[in-house]
């Protein structure tokens, strides 16, 4: 406090000439029409870029609300799509089971169900996204994961209370039916622990036409993913001298660097599909 009074008493005489300086703007503006339209209309382009800077800044801390708002609101549409719907052949049905139903009768089939991913990894051999979201929100073992664009991420093979944890298509073990969507030649989806983004494509005859850039979705043979989610599109292609098939690299749709928010997509038909073929084994036994 001291060094301030000596600071004004040291600089009295320039701050009373700042003083009087700014009392002279003060009255010509406000006595002259000119000067007033001038210092008016500057002040309002300055209030508005710095209003503008901090509706930024502001947008900037809401950005996470934000993100899980939209996630959440993603969640609630996909599961309106008629796509996860599968309508029964009813021709020898006597029983109805208790899947939920839409108003037309038609059974829904896949549900989709937003998760947070707290942690992803891409430089090992062995890759996993673990996600917020465990069996005390409904989440199960063996179901698919995809991004918010649909393109395959991974499988959950574990769940706890809270959190569960999905084998990336980029782990050594990931095997995963891939079909050509032009073609429709259907392979196997592989990753060699390389390159992250790159899988490869195995089983394709060269009998079949495919090119860089066809596009490779689900198959649908696999109780994890409906038919035509993204896997990827083909990075290369090469002709295996050793077998009558190509050799495919398949860039992956998904960027695992940057996994946020992500879907699981449950079966609701697959226990009955699964206790189907148990039965037929244990008669064949």
């Amino acid at each position: 406090m001291r060094n301030i009074f000596l600071f004004i008493r040291r600089y009295s005489n320039f701050i009373f000439f700042l003083l009087l300086q700014g009392f002279c703007v003060y009255l010509i503006v406000h006595y002259n029409r000119y000067q007033n339209a001038v210092t008016t209309a500057y002040m309002t382009e300055l209030t508005g870029k710095v209003n503008t800077q901090y509706d930024r800044v502001e947008d900037f801390f809401h950005l996470k609300n934000e993100n899980k708002r939209l996630a959440t609101e993603n969640e609630r549409l996909r599961n309106l799509l008629r796509q996860n719907f599968e309508s029964p052949d009813t021709i020898n049905k006597i029983v109805t089971d208790s899947i939920p139903s839409d108003t037309l009768g038609t059974h829904r089939k896949w549900l989709y169900k937003m998760a947070k991913v707290v942690a992803n990894s891409v430089t090992s051999q062995e890759n996993y996204v673990e996600l917020g979201r465990g069996s005390n929100q409904q989440m199960k073992k063996n179901i698919g994961v995809v991004d918010a664009n649909n393109a395959v991420v991974g499988i959950i093979t574990d769940v706890s209370e809270n959190f569960s944890v999905a084998m990336s298509l980029l782990h050594k073990d990931s095997h995963l039916s891939g079909k050509l969507l032009k073609g429709g030649e259907i392979g196997t989806l592989n990753w060699d622990g390389k390159t992250p983004n790159i899988v490869s494509l195995v089983g394709i005859p060269k009998s079949a036409k495919v090119a860089k850039g066809d596009t490779v979705i689900t198959s649908g043979y696999s109780n994890a993913f409906p038919q035509g989610m993204k896997i990827g599109y083909v990075y290369s292609v090469v002709s295996d001298k050793t077998t009558n098939n190509y050799l495919i690299e398949i860039k992956t749709a998904a960027d695992f660097y940057n996994l946020q928010y992500v879907y699981a997509i449950d079966n609701l038909q697959k226990e009955e599909l699964n206790n189907l073929m148990d039965k037929v084994k244990k008669q064949n036994q």
